[in-house]
């Protein structure tokens, strides 16, 4: 016998009512119906699911056994049908969704476990890529929308929400070999010092503000670009949530300047494009995103 879905819902609302009765008035039925139904279910499976009592219907070992599958059974059945009506409303069968490795990720992820536990069916892609990278994959249409820096410009082609906001901080390993960086610098010094960046493997970098350096060496990887600046290959202008567990540890130190402070705060945005507006599932993220970004404000 295949058991339906008809045939585990009657199986649970019997171990949950503890009586044939209770379960006949959560379901709306006869009890005579239930015990009945109950009775044809052991007849088909050969096994007995329940020790009829005067007034109470016990679990059997082999019902106890059944009953962690059926209830993750009917619970799946359940986000079946909520996630069929979503559909049927316009949600999303699948996102794609980017977010810039130049940025700490963590908050962009509490807003994937959270839009996740809203609509546990729906199909989540996370892709991370230096914010060049990402506006590329933007207008080919490869994600819906994607969590970057802000640029000095406005592209008239896409559409962004402000979520928030994080500082860029120059540092350099605490055991660099160069004692330029041992004193307070004028910021122009930093000219003349290798710069580690995050940056596409192929495109050139549209806002140039975090770079600095006449000489870089580049990766598309922020923990690689820090791994770089902690093993003393250059310094790094970085995003100071993503690094503040380097610093905290002492494995990196902010660059001390005489002429200005250390900290270029920089807007950060969700973006998509004009041509393609959000969906259901991608506004919902937004709003996750802006709700989360402002708690921890």
């Amino acid at each position: 016998m295949k058991l339906s879905s008809n045939n585990i819902e009657l199986f649970l609302a019997v171990v949950d009512g503890g009586s044939f009765s209770n379960a006949a008035r959560t379901l709306r039925r006869a009890p005579s119906a239930v015990s009945m139904a109950i009775a044809n279910i052991e007849a088909e499976l050969g096994i007995t699911l329940f020790d009829r009592g005067a007034r109470e219907a016990v679990p059997t070992p082999a019902a106890l056994a059944l009953l962690p599958h059926a209830r993750l059974i009917a619970e799946q059945l359940k986000q079946l049908h909520v996630h069929v009506k979503e559909l049927s409303q316009g949600l999303e069968s699948r996102i794609s969704l980017g977010v810039a490795a130049e940025l700490d990720p963590a908050p962009f992820l509490r807003a994937v476990q959270a839009l996740s536990q809203r609509h546990p069916l729906l199909d989540i892609e996370v892709l991370t890529a230096p914010q060049d990278d990402l506006h590329e994959m933007l207008q080919q249409g490869r994600i819906s929308a994607c969590m970057v820096f802000g640029g000095g410009r406005i592209n008239h082609a896409e559409q962004f929400q402000l979520v928030g906001s994080d500082a860029l901080l120059a540092i350099v390993s605490a055991q660099h070999p160069s004692s330029d960086v041992e004193r307070p610098l004028f910021i122009e010094e930093l000219v003349n010092l290798r710069q580690i960046i995050v940056a596409s493997r192929e495109l050139d970098m549209a806002d140039a503000r975090p770079m600095v350096g006449l000489s870089h060496w580049r990766t598309d990887s922020l923990p690689v670009a820090l791994a770089m600046v902690e093993a003393g290959l250059g310094w790094g202008n970085f995003a100071a949530s993503a690094i503040a567990p380097s610093l905290a540890a002492g494995r990196v130190r902010q660059v001390a300047f005489k002429n200005t402070g250390n900290g270029l705060a920089l807007p950060i945005h969700f973006v998509w494009t004009k041509d393609r507006p959000l969906g259901l599932a991608a506004r919902a993220f937004l709003q996750l995103l802006a709700e989360g970004r402002a708690g921890e404000a």
